[in-house]
């Protein structure tokens, strides 16, 4: 057999993702908050982009134009509140379907004595302007006046005062930032000593001197150990209680009858620990400040119509509105001398039309996809959760003629409000559950929900259901389910087993 080279051509088709084509679809799965990130980063970096300020409607007293376009046999209304209405389709009749305020900053008192002031938080006075008059950051000397002392800086000041040495100080620095925002030490011990290079009996004398801080039981290494501190505290760590503090998963399977064995004493005594046990606190540091947690915010709206049907918004404040400079566009590009500079201002406003034609379609997918699960799950919004319908990605896909890619980036992390509250778009693709009796399949959180509604009334019926029993309960409501998915679906509510609930009801 022959051997030898030759030249041929060939003819294929393929999808070549370009640098523009990436950030589009890297748009496409951000969230508002990040989106705007991004944006920022753009505007930094490309002079021919500049952000647009709405002007109110009343000052132009211009109606808002409006554009029309046909997807999938439905007319959608967008305009300048990108706005999407598909009343008649998504109307509650469908056939088809049931088949801060700021903190306010006092000024301090000119006649207020040193000692007052040396109670606040410190600040650095080297940043105060010439003159005494002004600061250079008044806005960060604001803020650590009026914000909340962090459990660090608690425990920091409690050792500023405990007597100890240089050397002890440092070490209970290092401690102290090893504290979460619960009140536990999540340091190791050994890691510190060789880190610092002392002696570990010196770390445990420190620890111990630390575990005198307010609030009781702070800087413990565990639930025991915190516990421990607290009861001795208030002269109650005795040789029955210790025995019950180390037995506590006795206690959280409700076997008492193993805990007045361990612990030697009669049902009273027992109960009497339980109560004070009870008394305690668990996570001493939560009651210090730490960081505000983040309010999520909708990227898009739900409404009822005065037709029956469902309004789909779009959150246009948390939305970057950009625009291109094309009066500073021709003025530069006018004075450009050489090939690189009109190079880099072409390839700036290619740029720049890329990103704003990105934005615009990000908006219309999120409003498309948005509107067909509302579509879908129109029952749950009626209803309520028991009437959630299964629904997975490809059957949005098919209607709205997108890959299911597609849906899954535009559903990541995005929140609806509706009026049922907040939810994330993910929360309205579940799972099926096939029925027994040949009708419409139940989606898994519905399921769920009618679990945990069975449960609940087991106080009142006074009846402990096995998941046995439900299973024979929801396949009477024509639920096909096995006694293992109960079991799944009750541990992922965090609803303990039949066995621990009936000793909890005793």
């Amino acid at each position: 057999m022959a051997l030898g080279q030759r030249l041929e051509l060939k003819q294929g088709q393929g999808l070549v993702i370009t640098p523009q084509l990436q950030q589009a679809i890297k748009l496409l799965q951000l969230s508002n908050l990040e989106l705007e990130a991004v944006v920022e980063a753009e505007l930094e970096k490309n002079p021919l982009l500049q952000r647009e300020d709405p002007e109110p409607v009343a000052e132009t007293g211009q109606d808002s134009e409006r554009e029309t376009f046909e997807t999938d046999g439905r007319e959608l209304e967008l305009g300048d509140g990108d706005s999407l209405r598909a009343g008649s389709d998504l109307d509650a009749s469908n056939s088809d379907l049931y088949g801060d305020e700021a903190p306010t900053v006092r000024e301090p008192d000119s006649a207020a004595s040193s000692a007052d002031m040396s109670d606040g938080p410190m600040v650095d006075w080297s940043k105060a302007g010439k003159g005494g008059g002004s600061f250079d950051g008044d806005e960060d000397m604001e803020r650590a006046l009026t914000r909340e002392k962090t459990l660090q800086e608690h425990l920091t000041d409690q050792a500023l005062i405990a007597g100890f040495s240089a050397p002890e100080m440092a070490i209970a620095q290092v401690l102290i930032d090893g504290v979460d925002e619960g009140g536990y030490l999540r340091a190791d011990l050994s890691e510190i000593s060789d880190r610092l290079g002392c002696d570990p009996a010196l770390i445990e004398a420190v620890l111990a001197t630390c575990h005198g801080f307010e609030p009781t039981g702070v800087m413990a290494r565990s639930v025991p150990e915190c516990l421990k501190l607290q009861l001795i505290e208030r002269n109650r760590f005795d040789p029955a209680m210790e025995a019950l503090i180390d037995n506590l998963e006795l206690l959280a399977r409700r076997d008492l009858s193993a805990l007045r064995k361990v612990c030697g004493v009669d049902d009273e005594d027992l109960s009497d620990m339980i109560r004070e046990l009870k008394a305690l606190t668990p996570r001493p540091g939560a009651a210090f400040g730490s960081e505000p947690s983040q309010t999520v915010v909708p990227d898009v709206f739900v409404r009822q119509d005065a037709t029956g049907g469902w309004r789909v918004d779009l959150n246009t404040d948390t939305l970057p509105r950009v625009l291109v400079d094309q009066k500073y566009h021709a003025q530069v590009v006018g004075g450009a001398r050489s090939s690189e500079e009109k190079s880099y201002l072409s390839e700036c406003l290619n740029q720049a039309n890329w990103l704003i034609k990105s934005l615009d379609q990000r908006a219309r997918t999120i409003l498309k996809v948005s509107s067909e699960i509302v579509r879908q799950q129109d029952a749950f919004l009626v209803y309520g959760v028991e009437h959630l319908r299964p629904l997975n990605l490809k059957t949005v896909a098919d209607a709205v003629g997108m890959h299911e890619s597609t849906i899954s980036r535009v559903t990541s992390n995005k929140y609806v409000s509706t009026p049922r509250g907040v939810f994330e778009l993910k929360f309205f693709f579940t799972s099926s559950i096939q029925s027994n009796d040949g009708s419409e399949a139940h989606s898994a959180e519905s399921v769920r929900h009618k679990i945990k509604n069975l449960i609940d009334g087991e106080k009142s019926s006074g009846e402990i259901l096995s998941d046995d029993r439900i299973v024979e309960i929801l396949k009477e409501a024509g639920v096909d389910i096995a006694r293992r998915t109960v079991a799944k679906y009750r541990e992922a509510l965090r609803i303990p087993s039949s066995v621990e609930r009936k000793r909890q009801l005793k």
